[in-house]
């Protein structure tokens, strides 16, 4: 029969779902008796057979793709089943090169595909790297070490500092433990953990009787009892939710994917009718009129696009790398561009994830604290003026007492500075350093004799030092209520007074209202009453020095970044796992949220999907939230259309990270499970380089417009030359070889110049793209048919001069292909730009590519003309001058007609219209 508040939650080998009571809520007797436990463990024998019906303490590994799956998947597209069907057809009729030819570029684009095809589903390698390898465990009676994956429900489990917590345990002794639990709830400071049963309803990061797996020890010791291992863990319930996420397609794979099947569809109706058109009304042999049909699908499918657009996302990763964006899945670059919201935790990502102190109440006086970390650089300051608090006996003794009573340390290392132990106390060290008192609680002319480490009962901590005069003193530290009650008296800056309690009540509730973390420093000049420090000694008699205000500070960068995004139209949400309190100060310094309400977790959990689709547009600050509910925000805000990206740096945040639609985690103090599970992976930690990324993500975009801009029309003007040659009844300007010889070599070289494209001017002034905007609009659909035409006409009307003139058949196709190519090369500086005039200076936007290319091209084609190897493949014959000058000719026909258009369209529109894109 299932205990009050059971759930159900995967156990065992299968990972099958079975009643699990909900534990945190349960006291300590009913959790042993619910896992048939005792104070001496298990036996051998009882964990054997647990070991056999639960399964290994491990994460379930998922299924992958192997390679040879994947280089097949390469070939699912339909334009390649088109051309390998026409290839296979040329074949049977005996056309070898033309067969080959359309093989060699399907080849080609899928190997392309293969090797660039990137992101290794790897975050539940990662998670499950966090699981503690080792543990300590009573078995038998006795205690022993053995590798965590033989742990049970029901074991008995040890816990020190430093230790990686190796299962869920619900504790049954808890000894000044306090657990670093980020990575799981994004809570900023290490929580402190007691033996109390919690709400049945209480939030994870509120659940201070339970150990999760994974987690961190960073002080005290304690003793818990497994109650869940493997998949049955918090742990594994993030790794369930991270297998079950699908990623899904960036906005411009879908556009492609769209653009694709439409295009495939045009084809077929275009060739179907074509090879009908050609034998039932004008009597072609279906052979002839088959090769022709082949050619028409050859000229309009755009084998070059994967390829180019492939080395486009590639250049930007280049460029992004430099900006330290690490980019694991090529159409991520791209997706950045038409991002909407960035959702974003707090810890660590807005902020450094290093407590620091920011205000310190004393002798009657707010002072502020400047700087920002664990870097000792920054001053006191009273009234915006510098403090000496050497020269300030009450502050110099609120900062001693800070620094003394204190079990952390603070070092440098490789420039960095590192706190080991409670990140809390090594504020306090940071504090001590700014005021110049030193940075070691060790400090041999204040010796520690004794100490009373901190404890959530007493919530305080007491030492014991004697100073260089030889008088003894009791330094306290803790929660301000707790210490408020011990003091008769408070120091200030000529001796010490009455304490006035209101007075002291008031600052600690204005403090935390600031979202700061308050803590309350007291002293007392007497030695213990027994000769060792006890609970005895700390219950009245001290005197009230101080309070610190400490917060996790927001990044400098970050409040840039994101005026940075508001600017360019893209809202910024925060999603944290910290208190509303702290979430709204933090979300107030960078300007999210301001003026508006914060939503907690609980209040989520109590919306169904309509309700949270409603309210999310309004909301900018979450907080309380765990995995799944950030991942329940991300469905929401795509599910009103938005583009979203989600930045994170715990394992609680890889669910969301892998269902955004950009992924974006943190390279330094990031989770393995977090950058595993990302897109994008921020190697300096820095919000402001997503900024810059998504300037990268919009010039990508651009970019593989131009080139689409680029390429259809030639596709176009090769398509309109093969049809009005069939209705006509004209001999095949171009065959079936000479049109893929154009699109894979020439169009595809020169259309390289465009991934080399700098990012326009004002690109982040720009509002977000809408992610249903077409790939193809209407003006982009009347460029392409004008540019088509233009090189429709050049191209037929130079070959059937030349057949007119007596030139031989495979000379006059030489001159269709390079006019082709000519039209191209002067093309592509049409399309530098989109509506602005070809041949201007434009400051900062040189791109020598374009040059190279077009030498490059030039060179293939004279190789095409006059090599004798490709004269046999593909039909080609010398050239005189005469017949060049013709070929120039009919480029520049393209290109000036090109530049009247946008001359024409720049004179009609308004300005900010007439923009380039």
């Amino acid at each position: 029969m299932p205990l009050p508040g059971s759930v159900a939650a995967p156990v065992g080998v299968a990972g099958a779902p079975q009643a699990q009571p909900a534990w945190h809520s349960l006291p300590q007797d009913e959790v042993l008796q619910a896992v048939a436990s005792g104070p001496a463990g298990l036996d051998s024998a009882q964990a054997r057979e647990r070991l056999a019906r639960h399964g290994p303490n491990r994460l379930a590994r998922a299924r992958r793709r192997g390679p040879a799956l994947r280089l097949l998947m390469q070939f699912h597209n339909l334009l390649l089943y088109i051309m390998l069907a026409a290839a296979g057809v040329t074949a049977f009729l005996g056309h070898w090169v033309d067969s080959a030819v359309l093989i060699a570029a399907v080849v080609v684009n899928a190997l392309i595909g293969f090797v660039q095809e990137g992101k290794a589903e790897s975050a539940m390698d990662a998670i499950r790297s966090l699981l503690s390898p080792h543990a300590i465990a009573l078995r038998d009676g006795q205690q022993i070490e053995l590798d965590a994956a033989a742990l049970v429900p029901g074991d008995l489990v040890l816990l020190a500092s430093g230790d990686r917590v190796p299962a869920d345990l619900r504790l049954l002794d808890a000894r000044e433990l306090r657990i670093d639990e980020s990575a799981l709830t994004g809570e900023s400071v290490p929580v402190e953990k007691d033996t109390a049963a919690a709400a049945l309803d209480a939030p994870l990061a509120e659940r201070f009787g339970m150990a999760y797996s994974g987690t961190l020890v960073v002080h005290g010791a304690g003793r818990g009892v497994v109650v869940a291992t493997g998949g049955g863990t918090e742990l594994g319930g993030i790794n369930r939710m991270v297998g079950a996420v699908a990623s899904l397609a960036t906005p411009l794979l879908r556009q492609i994917a769209r653009f694709g099947q439409w295009l495939a569809a045009a084809i077929l109706l275009l060739a179907a009718g074509t090879w009908l058109l050609g034998t039932a009304v004008l009597g072609h042999p279906p052979d002839e009129m088959f090769m022709m049909v082949v050619a028409l699908a050859a000229s309009a499918i755009p084998e070059g696009l994967p390829a180019v657009m492939t080395i486009t996302l590639a250049l930007g990763v280049q460029r992004m790398a430099r900006r330290k964006a690490i980019v694991r899945r090529l159409a991520a670059v791209e997706a950045l561009g038409s991002v909407g919201v960035i959702c974003t935790d707090k810890t660590g990502t807005l902020t450094r994830n290093e407590m620091t102190v920011q205000r310190l109440v004393c002798g009657g006086h707010v002072f502020e604290v400047g700087g920002v970390g664990y870097a000792p650089v920054g001053t006191i300051s009273l009234d915006g003026r510098h403090v000496d608090a050497r020269s300030n006996p009450a502050l110099a003794m609120a900062v001693r007492t800070g620094l003394l009573c204190n079990d952390a340390s603070l070092r440098e290392d490789a420039g960095m500075w590192l706190v080991d132990g409670d990140p809390t106390e090594g504020a306090l060290l940071v504090l001590a350093r700014k005021a110049g008192l030193g940075g070691s609680a060790m400090d041999p002319l204040w010796p520690r004799l004794d100490a009373i480490p901190f404890e959530s009962e007493h919530r305080l901590m007491a030492t014991w030092h004697r100073d260089p005069d030889g008088t003894d003193w009791i330094l306290v530290k803790g929660a301000p209520e707790r210490v408020i009650d011990l003091c008769a008296t408070e120091r200030r800056a000529h001796g010490e007074r009455p304490i006035d309690v209101d007075w002291w009540r008031r600052m600690a509730t204005d403090t935390a209202a600031q979202g700061l973390r308050v803590l309350a420093l007291a002293c007392k000049a007497r030695p213990p009453a027994g000769g060792r420090l006890a609970w005895d000694d700390v219950r009245e008699g001290y005197a009230m020095l101080g309070l610190v205000g400490i917060i996790d500070p927001p990044r400098e960068e970050a409040a840039v970044a994101v005026r940075d995004c508001h600017r360019a139209g893209i809202r910024v949400k925060m999603i944290t796992g910290d208190h509303a309190e702290t979430a709204k100060a933090i979300g107030a310094q960078l300007g999210i949220g301001m003026g508006k309400p914060a939503v907690t977790g609980a209040e989520v959990a109590l919306m169904d999907d309509a309700a949270l689709r409603r309210i999310v547009p309004d909301i900018d600050v979450f907080a309380r939230a765990s995995p799944e509910h950030k991942l329940r925000l991300v469905q929401a805000l795509q599910a009103r259309g938005d583009v979203v990206a989600m930045t994170g740096d715990g394992v609680n945040d890889a669910p969301a990270l892998k269902r955004a639609d950009v992924g974006v985690a943190m390279g330094m103090k990031g989770t393995e499970a977090a950058k595993e599970a990302a897109d994008i992976v921020l190697a300096d930690d820095n919000f402001a380089t997503l900024a810059a990324a998504v300037k990268e993500g919009r010039g990508v975009h651009d970019n593989i417009r131009k080139f689409i801009l680029f390429m259809l029309p030639t596709n176009g003007g090769e398509a309109l030359v093969v049809v009005a040659a069939i209705l006509f009844g004209l001999t095949l300007p171009l065959t079936p070889a000479q049109v893929l010889w154009i699109n894979m070599v020439t169009s595809s070289t020169l259309g390289l110049a465009l991934a080399f494209e700098p990012a326009e001017q004002g690109i982040m002034a720009r509002p977000p793209r809408p992610p249903g905007e077409p790939l193809l609009s209407g003006f982009f659909a009347w460029r392409v048919l004008f540019v088509s035409v233009l090189m429709m006409a050049a191209t037929m009307g130079l070959f059937l001069a030349e057949l007119q003139r007596g030139t031989s058949l495979d000379a006059a196709r030489t001159m269709a292909v390079n006019a082709v190519v000519a039209a191209e090369m002067l093309y592509l500086l049409n399309s530098r730009s989109i509506l602005g005039p070809a041949l201007a200076r434009q400051p900062g936007r040189a791109n020598p590519m374009v040059w190279v290319t077009i030498a490059a091209c030039a060179v293939l084609q004279l190789g095409f003309t006059y090599l004798p190897l490709l004269q046999r493949v593909f039909g080609s014959a010398p050239l005189d001058l005469r017949q060049w000058t013709q070929v120039l000719a009919a480029g520049l026909f393209v290109f000036v007609l090109a530049e009247l258009e946008k001359w024409a369209i720049r004179s009609l529109r308004p300005p900010a219209v007439a923009a380039p894109a």
